[in-house]
């Protein structure tokens, strides 16, 4: 082999060998980092800050297949509001997507009762739309529907509140 013939081969190696470290920086550079919400999170709090590096659109789903997902653009950390139920959630990076993570948000029936005058300001505290029955000692008197955070007076002695099923 002659010294030239040699020279080129070294050089071709070398120049591959940068190459490819230039791709493998590349490729971890453009995989996108979950930093949270933790995978297989349980919680009662709608709201879920979702914290990550390297993205630009987190798909969210209620199916593990993303037959129907939301897309969100996003290009830094995002709190978003979800109702009770289990979702699935990935981010896009530029490249790549992260790996598919689990989120539950867990119903929480939360009555409040305050004082109002002779009637009672039924307050719903808790995180899913309730129906709740009014009686006056053992007998009912109708029922109202409060979203999250809503409050009405009414006028009772028992108060029952069930997640709406509607």
């Amino acid at each position: 082999m002659k010294i030239k013939e040699k020279e080129f081969y070294i050089m071709d190696v070398i120049l591959i060998t940068i190459t490819l470290m230039v791709l493998v920086i590349i490729g971890g550079y453009a995989t996108p980092l979950v930093i949270a919400p933790a995978d297989k999170l349980e919680t009662t709090n709608n709201s879920i800050l979702f914290s990550f590096e390297k993205a630009n659109a987190i798909l969210i789903d209620d199916n593990l297949n993303f037959t129907s997902p939301e897309k969100i653009y996003v290009k830094d950390n995002l709190v978003i509001n979800l109702m009770p139920g289990i979702y699935y959630w990935k981010i896009e990076g530029i490249l790549k997507e992260s790996e598919v993570r689990e989120l539950t948000i867990k119903s929480e029936v939360n009555l409040k009762l305050k004082e109002a005058g002779e009637k009672i300001e039924v307050v719903n505290a808790g995180n899913t739309i309730l129906n709740v029955d009014i009686y006056d000692k053992k007998i009912y008197t109708g029922s109202v529907v409060l979203g999250i955070g809503e409050a009405e007076n009414v006028s009772g002695t028992k108060f029952i509140g069930k997640e709406d099923e509607n």
